[in-house]
């Protein structure tokens, strides 16, 4: 077993508390300001934001430091397309039956249906796949991973504020099932996709639901 190497993390920075509180925030009034919108523009947007975003989604921690996660990072309007014929063959299973009318009506505020135009306006579609295990390229020799949902549950979540801080709309969307992104992608057997990100700007005067979050005293406890 190999020995254990630590170095000194000199990349810490110590604040204090009055910086720390006005830090978290901005960081606050920042994250409310994020809405998850369904019209998007087809203005362009530079492949050094994707590349930054999922770069920071990789600093997300993982079980064993495995890093469980691929980010596969879509502008090919072809690929685009299949993209979007695939989820809307499966969302019209769902609305047309698959789902409880309890899914269904809890889904009414939110005006969603089976139409996705969206996976082909938007500039980039990031498909988050779950690795749950490691497969050598060349040997094809497996390895355990851990806590993979976990793991990439972090990471996406890491992705989602990235883009949100650089100033770019944002869309999760979970199509099921998804093994349909595995072709798309180009993606080996043992990964499993989670999610697609949808990533740009908002279409001109778009709307989103009139809902708000939880205050929190429902969803925390001081012990």
């Amino acid at each position: 077993m190999n020995e254990p190497k630590f170095i000194e993390h000199s990349d810490f920075v110590v604040r204090e508390p009055g910086e720390m509180v006005e830090r978290s925030d901005a960081f606050l009034d920042l994250m409310k300001r994020r809405r998850s919108v369904r019209e998007f523009s087809d203005r362009p947007v530079p492949r050094e934001v994707i590349e930054n975003a999922i770069l920071t989604a990789g600093r997300a921690p993982s079980g064993a430091n495995k890093q469980p996660w691929h980010f596969a990072a879509i502008s090919n309007p072809t690929l685009k397309k299949r993209v979007r014929d695939q989820v809307e063959e499966e969302e019209r299973a769902f609305y047309g039956g698959k789902a409880s009318d309890d899914w269904l009506e809890d889904l009414v505020p939110f005006g969603t249906n089976e139409h996705k135009p969206f996976l082909e306006i938007a500039p980039w579609l990031i498909a988050v796949f779950k690795q749950a295990y490691e497969l050598d390229p060349e040997t094809g020799e497996k390895a355990k991973n851990y806590y993979v949902p976990e793991s990439a549950g972090l990471a996406a979540g890491f992705l989602i504020a990235a883009l949100h801080n650089a100033g770019l709309a944002t869309l999760t969307h979970t199509p099921s099932p998804m093994g349909f992104l595995n072709k798309v992608c180009g993606r080996p057997k043992n990964e499993h996709a989670t999610m697609l990100v949808v990533a740009g700007y908002p279409a001109d005067k778009v709307v989103v639901p009139d809902i708000d979050k939880k205050p929190l005293e429902d969803f925390s406890s001081w012990l």
